[in-house]
C-alpha cells in the first residue's frame, strides 16, 4: 500500500522559515510529478508548488521567491522550503504525488498544519 507521510509543520512567527517533507512508502514502480497544495479555512485547496520528475518546477504567484520545492528521488521524498512566511500562508499543507503502481494514480498525504502568527 502506497502512503505519503508529511512532516515539518508548526507555528512560526511572520518572517520565519519552515521546511516541509513528504516521503512516499510502499511498493511502486516510480514517482512522476510531486507537489504541495494548501487549504486555508473557508477556502479551496490551491496549488503551492509542483516539481516534475525531471526537476522542472512551478509556483503559485503568491509564493514565488519565498518558497522552494525540491525532491530527492533516491529517498522518494519531496521538500518545501518556506522562507519569509506571512500570516496569509497559514493553512493545512498537503503533499501530492503521481505514483506508478500498475497504473498511475494520484496520492495525497494526511496534511500538516502551518500557522504563521506572532
Amino acid at each position: 500500500q502506497v502512503q505519503l507521510v508529511e512532516s515539518g509543520g508548526g507555528l512560526v512567527q511572520p518572517g520565519g522559515s519552515l521546511r516541509l517533507s513528504c516521503a512516499a512508502s510502499g511498493t511502486f514502480f516510480s514517482i512522476n510529478a510531486m507537489g504541495w497544495y494548501r487549504q486555508a479555512p473557508g477556502k479551496q485547496r490551491e496549488l503551492v508548488a509542483h516539481i516534475a520528475s525531471g526537476g522542472s518546477t512551478k509556483y503559485a504567484d503568491s509564493v514565488k521567491g519565498r518558497f522552494t520545492i525540491s525532491r530527492d528521488n533516491a529517498k522518494n521524498t519531496v521538500y518545501l522550503q518556506m522562507n519569509s512566511l506571512k500570516p496569509e500562508d497559514t493553512a493545512v499543507y498537503y503533499c501530492n504525488a503521481l505514483i506508478v503502481v500498475v497504473t498511475t494514480r494520484s496520492y495525497w498525504g494526511q496534511g500538516t498544519q502551518v500557522t504563521v502568527s506572532s
